[in-house]
């Protein structure tokens, strides 16, 4: 099956949310491109006129301007270390200003050219725009993983609220070596039936 790795929203912003989760991600990201799959990041922010009363986005209603990202700040930069995933050959970044890395994107438009089947989704936060747009692509037809220790949030309450949400009725919550192992087997196996390496090869 096609997979393809999303990486939700990893700024400067949310860096005290990644202590815990940032090397996963590394790990996810560097397992990704080292089998040539897609690999997509996130970028949060608001425009000047978003953030310009009156308020049309409902995230800067719900948060106000001042707990809002604004492009272009240093808040809205990729961590150090993300930005060099995400400015690899081969990599998408996708500017986007809601929860739900589908709406008002072309993500959906992306991985359909791609042929993407699943989605493996991490990043920041568990509980608002990873769940909810681990949720968006269960909703489109694409079996989704949420990578629980590659995920992070305010507090561990709101974590485990997010992945016990999401692992109830729409798709598995994984451990970040589970998900390397499962890919791993599953890389060989779609390798193989395209023809992409001689059969008997292992890699």
């Amino acid at each position: 099956m096609s997979t393809a790795l999303l990486v939700v929203d990893m700024q400067k912003f949310f860096l005290s949310m990644t202590t815990t989760c940032l090397p996963n991600v590394l790990s996810l990201s560097s397992h990704f491109a080292a089998h040539n799959l897609p690999r997509i990041f996130t970028q949060h922010g608001h425009t000047k006129e978003e953030l310009t009363p009156p308020y049309k986005n409902q995230l800067v209603r719900r948060w106000g301007p001042d707990g809002s990202i604004a492009k272009n700040t240093p808040g809205w930069e990729l961590i150090p270390d993300i930005a060099k995933h995400a400015n690899q050959e081969g990599c998408t970044l996708l500017g986007k200003n809601t929860y739900d890395a589908f709406i008002n994107t072309d993500l959906d438009e992306i991985l359909r050219e791609k042929g993407i089947e699943r989605v493996v989704v991490c990043g920041v936060m568990t509980d608002c725009c990873c769940d909810t747009s681990a949720r968006s692509a269960f909703d489109r037809g694409y079996e989704t993983w949420l990578v629980d220790d590659a995920c992070g949030t305010a507090t561990e309450k709101q974590h485990e609220a997010g992945l016990n949400g999401f692992g109830f009725a729409f798709g598995e919550v994984m451990h970040t070596k589970d998900v390397l192992k499962k890919l791993g087997g599953a890389n060989a196996v779609w390798k193989k039936e395209k023809g992409l390496y001689p059969l008997g090869g292992t890699t």
